[in-house]
């Protein structure tokens, strides 16, 4: 039996937006990524064409959150690795708290299709 990547991007409400499922389970993330019409979307400024979202009286651009695989890019945070200071720690907590969205909309997905989490036998 072979695993198969599902990749997904979900937006703040838990909606997936966008998926892309295929590659073989021993594909590295960022290059399923990276080879993804997502990527080339992003990197075009078609995905979020100059949306931002206003905070207070500050503008900001809409970006993706991803995990440590992640290339970081302007349109992609990913959380800071290796030796960390109190600020880039207390940063990953709250980019951590900002991606459960991600591993709810997972776990209901899975819930509701529970044939997601045995083997296909196809």
């Amino acid at each position: 039996y072979f695993s198969m990547v599902l990749q997904a991007l979900v937006d703040h409400k838990g909606r997936f937006t966008n998926i892309n499922v295929g590659w073989p389970g021993k594909v590295h993330d960022a290059r399923v990524f990276r080879n993804s019409g997502l990527f080339r979307r992003l990197q075009e400024g078609i995905y979020f064409p100059d949306q931002k979202i206003t905070v207070g009286d500050v503008e900001i651009p809409i970006v993706i959150l991803g995990d440590p695989a992640y290339p970081l890019m302007p349109w992609l945070m990913k959380p800071y690795t290796g030796a960390l200071d109190s600020d880039k720690e207390l940063f990953n907590y709250r980019l951590s708290k900002c991606r459960m969205v991600v591993e709810c909309a997972f776990g209901r997905l899975k819930g509701r299709w529970r044939s997601l989490l045995t083997r296909s036998d196809l």
